[in-house]
């Protein structure tokens, strides 16, 4: 069994400052060893990550998420398994795919990239995390659901409190806390919408939920509740960092930029590269139900294991110069990246793929192309610095940017 004494710890300063130097470490010398401080094996090369993710014989599980989110979402999606779990998803997979996403979202996502973009774009400078990439996920959502928009910042203050809570790797009794007390605030909001909308229905996603059936099976008050706050979370969360990511790394390849500019069909292959060279989501965590072989070990039966999709998606052994970001890279294929065919592990893989992956696609392609639109001559300001933070999820703390303001 190999061990990681050379590797920065993953809860320590210097791993949370640059973690990329770490995973290069890992998957040459550790590519999997037992974390005591996290109870769990991590994994690290993209080979072992993919095979877990990709497992159809069941010998990797969702139980670890009775105990990583339930407390703070309710049962999801997420932990159930076979009929369940089909069952389920095919009750909300439909309003996020087809004619659903195409008519009645992508005005929703036109309309809010827009309203926020308006804010600033006479001005000549903008502060991307901040004024856009952090609000244009939650208000997406919140337009969906058929919620207060007003209610933003609290919505912002849920997701934000929940991710910590899935992050909270040292297992910080606060941000515990937050995280229960955040479940019963957003249920104490949702129940009621929820009840409403069952006797009132309208055109949003939420009433689309609550009449939903499949093989007369109907999600039930809790269901639906846990799944929207799995959808603010897991869509604010990722959403917001990606857009950040990928404007991060296109500032830092002028080339890039201008070519993504030029050609707007290339922001999906800057997304799918962002989602390689920075994903959004750097660990997701799986039960193993017997024991299974991986490279440098075995992971024994109900272990709880760590796959580490920053350090899979850097993998030398997978793609090339896996360190440079290119969005012409040829061993990145841009039209599966979206679904669960994707070549990159940042939506995971196999039946518990990202099912919103192709809105996070829909709102990256609007948002970006309507940011380029009304920011020409994009520059980053004085004191730009697209310092990256986080160890569960991760991306740029701040991106302020100048422009050439329209007339």
């Amino acid at each position: 069994m190999s061990t990681a004494q050379q590797v920065p710890d993953i809860l320590s300063p210097e791993f949370a400052a640059d973690p990329y130097p770490a995973y290069r470490l890992m998957r040459e010398t550790a590519p999997l060893f037992w974390h005591e401080a996290t109870r769990s094996w991590i994994v690290s090369r993209y080979e072992d990550v993919e095979r877990v993710f990709k497992d159809r014989e069941g010998r990797f599980t969702t139980d670890n998420y009775d105990w990583q989110i339930a407390p703070v979402h309710g049962r999801t999606i997420l932990q159930m398994s076979g009929r369940e779990h089909a069952v389920r998803r095919a009750l909300v997979a439909p309003a996020f795919r087809g004619a659903d996403l195409r008519e009645k979202f992508l005005p929703v996502i036109e309309r809010n990239a827009r309203e926020l973009i308006d804010a600033f774009r006479h001005t000549g400078r903008a502060e991307l995390v901040a004024d856009f990439a952090t609000r244009l996920p939650v208000d997406v959502i919140a337009d969906m659901l058929g919620l207060d928009k007003a209610d933003h910042d609290r919505f912002h203050r849920w997701y934000t409190s929940v991710i910590a809570f899935l992050g909270n790797l040292s297992g910080d009794p606060v941000v515990a806390e937050d995280g229960a007390r955040t479940r019963e605030e957003f249920a104490a909001y949702m129940i009621p919408i929820i009840r409403e909308r069952r006797e009132n229905p309208g055109d949003d996603l939420l009433s689309t939920l609550c009449a939903a059936e499949v093989d007369g099976v109907r999600m039930s008050d809790e269901d639906i509740k846990a799944f929207c706050s799995l959808l603010l979370a897991a869509g604010g969360e990722t959403t917001d960092k990606a857009i950040a990511g990928i404007f991060a790394n296109l500032l830092a390849h002028p080339g890039q930029l201008a070519a993504v500019r030029e050609d707007r069909s290339l922001i999906a292959r800057a997304f799918a590269e962002t989602l390689r060279y920075t994903p959004p989501v750097h660990m997701i965590m799986r039960q193993s139900a017997v024991d299974v072989p991986l490279s440098g070990g075995t992971i024994p039966a109900g272990a709880t294991v760590t796959c580490l999709i920053g350090a899979a998606n850097r993998d030398e052994n997978r793609y090339r110069d896996p360190d440079r970001f290119d969005i012409f890279r040829d061993d990145l294929t841009t039209s599966t990246a979206f679904s669960a065919a994707a070549d990159h592990l940042a939506f995971a893989l196999g039946r518990h793929f990202c099912v919103g992956a192709l809105l996070a696609k829909a709102e990256v392609e609007i948002g970006v192309g309507q940011l380029l639109d009304a920011m020409p001559g994009l520059r980053p300001a004085d004191g730009f610095d697209p310092v990256e933070e986080g160890v569960f999820t991760r991306g740029p703390r701040s991106l302020p940017v100048r422009f050439t303001p329209a007339a």
